[in-house]
């Protein structure tokens, strides 16, 4: 069993290509993640979907294979060649692999290191995933100490002590370009976390808020909250001169603001797109200045400064739970090994009590005796051999010893303790 992770972040790839990759809605989680888990190499799998990444973690029994499969599906739904994404993408094996969830568990592989929302994210896409029979034993064991990871570095570090985001980054960069907020009017379309958290920033900068959605009485519910305006979605084209500053952070899949749509105004504008794929078409306008996610890489990189020394210390952390993670694995892959001597052992114990009953070594009324003595010096045999076997999960040479086991004893090299088949059960279910 190995663990597979494709990765496609705003450090490898360009808003363009994270556009395309993107999988905002549900039935398209389900539609790829069915696809994938179609080929025999690959057992259980997550796909996380966010501004600034897509990726794809599995595990897998042919690492060659599975990635294989992963490239030629994602290829063609977004109409990039495998090439192109294999060169791209961060490709990551087992440790790597690990490594890098554990990273982005812990918020430092964000565009905003110590930002609050990829953890919320990352549970949001295992939870799709284990509820609808993609993810099963493996794949929750490794979120599971990725979760462990994260707590602990978020306890034990000031890496979120101020909780900052790319909603949060948007304002700071709009009272940067725009000056004080005091107020500016401000409409902010849509009703997700990010939509949310750049609304409160503004009210801190004491901007005019206005918050719209498709759905007016999503928007009406955080207006309540937060003591803001509502305007109809449907009248977001009529409005959008009211405004000094534009926030859109939408599940759209098309453009919902054209560059026929901008007006020209005395007013210089600030409008800020935090929406992938893109909620404002690209285009140079005298009077609007418009940003984009990666447009806001200056604050970002002084986030990183900030944060450094937290970072390092948090990656220490990281290296300690990742070596921990695959000692339990090897501890859960001995233990079956250790019963299935054990098994063997009785089962020559009770053939060989059973033929010295037959042939008349031993009489017939003393059969369970017999049978218990050469268990029992069974046992005995194995008992400390067991014991050096469960010892040896933090030894280097495990991994030696659990391929010999499993030679010796004529285990195919795919056993192991996650016995359950999720391709059977999701066929089944």
């Amino acid at each position: 069993m190995h663990y597979l992770t494709i990765s496609f972040t705003h450090k490898n790839s360009t808003l363009a290509i994270r556009e395309r990759l993107a999988y905002n809605e549900d039935h398209e989680l389900d539609g790829c993640l069915t696809k994938l888990l179609l080929d025999p190499s690959i057992n259980e799998g997550i796909l996380i979907s966010t501004c600034n990444r897509m990726e794809i973690i599995t595990s897998c029994n042919n690492v060659e294979n599975a990635s294989r499969h992963i490239f030629e599906t994602l290829s063609m739904r977004s109409d990039i060649s495998v090439q192109e994404l294999r060169r791209r993408a961060d490709q990551l094996d087992d440790y790597s692999a690990i490594h890098h969830l554990f990273t982005v568990a812990s918020s430092l592989d964000s565009m905003v290191v110590g930002e609050t929302q990829i953890a919320g994210q990352l549970k949001d896409a295992f939870r799709f995933a284990l509820h609808n029979g993609f993810c099963g034993q493996k794949l929750t064991r490794a979120i599971n100490y990725a979760f462990k990871c994260a707590a602990e570095i978020r306890n034990v570090t000031d890496i979120s002590s101020k909780p900052v985001s790319i909603a949060s980054v948007a304002v700071a960069k709009a009272k940067e370009v725009a000056g004080s907020l005091d107020g500016k009017k401000a409409l902010v379309i849509g009703s997700g976390e990010m939509s949310v958290i750049t609304s409160k920033n503004l009210k801190n900068n004491n901007a005019e808020v206005t918050i719209m959605n498709r759905t007016r009485s999503k928007a009406e519910a955080i207006a309540e909250e937060l003591d803001l305006k509502v305007e109809d979605f449907e009248r977001l084209h009529d409005v959008l001169d009211d405004f000094d500053l534009l926030f859109t952070a939408t599940g759209s899949k098309q453009p919902i603001i054209k560059e026929k749509d901008a007006k020209y105004s005395l007013e210089k504008k600030y409008w800020f797109d935090m929406a992938v794929p893109r909620d404002i078409e690209e285009f140079e306008h005298g009077s609007i200045e418009l940003y984009y996610v990666d447009d806001l890489k200056s604050i970002v990189d002084n986030n990183i400064m900030l944060r450094e020394d937290e970072a390092r210390a948090s990656y220490v952390i990281i290296g300690r739970y990742v070596k921990e993670f695959f000692e339990c694995l090897k501890s859960l892959s001995v233990e079956p090994l250790i019963k299935e001597l054990y098994l063997r052992a009785f089962r020559a114990a009770e053939a060989e009590s059973s033929r010295a009953v037959k042939k008349g070594f031993i009489p017939a009324e003393y059969s369970a005796e017999a049978k218990k003595m050469c268990e029992q010096a069974m046992k005995r045999f194995l008992h400390d051999k067991a014991k050096r076997m469960r010892n040896m999960k933090t030894d280097d040479r495990i991994d030696d010893l659990l391929g010999s086991l499993e030679l010796i004893l004529g285990i195919d090299e795919s056993y192991s303790v996650d016995t359950e088949d999720i391709q059977q059960q999701r066929k089944e279910g």
